[in-house]
């Protein structure tokens, strides 16, 4: 009986983090298209956190984010452990939003989508796939999807990810996004044999400034 009614808790705790019934379009405020500082300001970051993930042909970044506790009063712990913005051209395209393990342990993946499907609408359980938001973009299983013509969001639990998180999604930036990065590797995979050539040139001029300066030291001082 303890352990139902500790897994309802869990579950109530989880459904009161997720957006409002129906709406994709937004997380806790973070509504997609947002400009980074504005995600910035909202969750009292700076703007100059955000790392480059490409800079070109178009400009792509991400900005962490851990909100620790829930709002409220009860400053109760919050379900979420951490939330990775990622941005296009300066708007937001998709976040990653990872459960904290220590609150959502002893809960079933029913539990989960339960939780979600309170606020979202039925879940689509359907099998499917999802990248995972990384520098390799893997694919993951997704347990459940809630979505529309516009949003997405893809509940999973893979390798790469500890716990259970929400992948969420404009569908028509992160189209663009993907888009952007394949041109970006494949500039980089072309351009990759000069870098070389520039580092290598790069190391020699190094060496031989350290050679001169050496000479400089040693040269008077030298006695045959």
């Amino acid at each position: 009986m303890l352990s139902k009614l500790m897994k309802c808790f869990s579950a109530i705790a989880l459904s009161t983090v997720i957006l409002s019934a129906g709406d994709l379009s937004s997380y806790r405020g973070f509504t997609f298209g947002m400009t980074l500082p504005a995600v910035a300001k909202q969750a009292d970051l700076k703007p100059s956190e955000a790392r480059a993930v490409h800079a070109r042909p178009e400009l792509i970044q991400e900005l962490e984010w851990q909100p620790r506790r829930f709002p409220g009063p009860s400053a109760q712990l919050d379900s979420v452990d951490h939330i990775l913005f990622s941005f296009y051209n300066g708007q937001l395209f998709r976040m990653l939003i990872s459960y904290d393990r220590s609150r959502t342990e002893g809960l079933t993946l029913d539990d989960i989508v339960d939780a979600i499907s309170a606020q979202l609408g039925p879940a689509n359980r359907d099998a499917a796939e999802v990248d995972f938001p990384s520098a390799y973009n893997k694919k993951v299983a997704v347990l459940a999807r809630w979505e529309d013509e516009q949003y997405a969001f893809s509940l999973i639990h893979s390798a790469y990810q500890p716990g259970f998180a929400l992948v969420a999604l404009s569908k028509r930036l992160d189209a663009l996004a993907r888009t952007a990065a394949v041109a970006a590797m494949r500039l980089d995979d072309q351009e990759a044999p000069q870098r070389e050539i520039n580092r290598q040139r790069m190391r020699e001029d190094e060496a031989r400034l350290q050679q001169d300066k050496a000479r400089l030291v040693n040269k008077p001082g030298f006695r045959p």
